[in-house]
């Protein structure tokens, strides 16, 4: 039962209250709105447009007037919150779009920021300049050193952020292979900054090193992760830092690349993901769903939950990661993530039973947020 933006009530039917009506689902499972704490509602894949040239040569209106088709989808497609990291190269356009989603104005998922994400000078794109030209519009927003860090923490918390993202690692090698970017004391910096207004810190990191550097900082989940050991899986544990493991992603850009999947043995790039991924779940570290969507197309986020089970992960714990521990972990467990009287009333309603076929979250009828239906039958 629901009133305003609320469930009320959970559990057996007592009566209809005088004036209530009644939504019937005949044949459907209901679950809580479902969480992704990993995408880029300001991208589109890359196999319609290269993420240089959508950083680029897409204006910013046009990347706005994408992502407002993008929220909408995921809406529809029952992700009811997003955690959306990045705007790689839209500056503070992920603030406008979350006001536009609170305000009424367009349909989208609750949102949680991070406007342009922390990259260390040297270590993001794009690339491939003359370095005596004028330096091209950045992906991310650059910054090094102690007070570096700390203006720009501080700058884009002051413009919205309601995380901070930073690049623990990237392909900077000498053969363009992934190196940590910032310092242990630079990444501390971030963190100790971000908290001091109650802003926690997520990692970008897929190296070892990198990895080890932020968990122990004190980000709050590490996303990506492809480099993981067991030590650092057990220091994740131990730390109480949640894995995001973005598989969907890696999954696309291999396909991208020429994979045939179905058809050609799986790249070692996805072999490899598959052995951290269990490697984590050993060492008992808590699992996000964060797929990365934006690499690939909104609104089939389900991607990454459909490859969570293939590659290994009970059912029923990647439900959980979708909804009750994702709230857990972005702090919204006292708003969202389960069927209960007290928590806003994100709802949706699916064909068939998830927990025999996970691809049951790709037959949405009937979605509800805070209270109000976005779709019914």
């Amino acid at each position: 039962m629901v009133r305003g933006d609320r469930i009320v009530a959970a559990g057996p039917a007592a009566g209809t209250p005088s004036g209530a009506r009644e939504v019937a689902l005949p044949g459907l499972t209901l679950l809580p709105g479902l969480i992704d704490a990993h995408s880029h509602l300001l991208l589109h894949p890359y196999d319609e447009t290269s993420w240089d040239d959508q950083v680029l040569r897409e204006p910013l209106a046009l990347r706005v007037a994408r992502a407002t088709v993008h929220a909408q989808r995921t809406l529809r497609a029952g992700f009811t919150s997003l955690r959306d990291l990045g705007t790689e190269g839209a500056g503070y356009a992920d603030v406008g779009l979350k006001q536009a989603i609170e305000e009424g104005i367009i349909p989208g998922p609750r949102l949680l920021v991070t406007t342009r994400a922390i990259v260390a000078t040297g270590a993001y794109g794009p690339r491939g300049f003359a370095p005596e030209g004028s330096a091209p519009l950045m992906g991310a927003e650059l910054a090094d050193g102690v007070e570096g860090l700390t203006r720009v923490v501080r700058d884009q918390i002051g413009k919205g952020a309601d995380w901070i993202k930073v690049y623990a690692d990237y392909g900077w090698g000498p053969e363009a292979e992934a190196r940590p970017t910032f310092t242990l004391e630079e990444l501390s910096t971030i963190v100790e900054v971000a908290r001091s207004s109650g802003r926690p810190v997520v990692a970008h990191a897929s190296t070892a090193e990198g990895m080890r550097r932020a968990v122990l900082a004190g980000v709050e989940t590490i996303d990506h992760g492809d480099g993981g050991t067991p030590e650092i899986f057990r220091l994740m544990r131990e730390r109480g830092v949640a894995l995001c493991p973005t598989v969907a992603a890696g999954d696309a850009v291999s396909q991208y690349r020429g994979w045939r999947k179905g058809q050609d043995p799986e790249p070692a790039r996805i072999a490899a993901k598959r052995q951290s991924l269990m490697a984590a779940r050993e060492a008992g570290v808590t699992l996000c769903n964060g797929s990365d969507v934006g690499v690939f197309p909104h609104g089939e986020n389900v991607r990454e939950l459909e490859l969570l089970v293939d590659y290994g992960v009970p059912v029923v714990e990647v439900l959980r990661a979708a909804t009750s521990v994702n709230a857990r972990v972005l702090h919204l467990d006292d708003k969202v993530g389960q069927v209960r009287a007290g928590l806003l009333a994100d709802l949706i309603a699916v064909e068939g039973n998830p927990l025999e076929s996970i691809s049951a979250l790709r037959a949405v009828r009937f979605v509800m947020q805070s209270g109000r239906i976005i779709r019914e039958p």
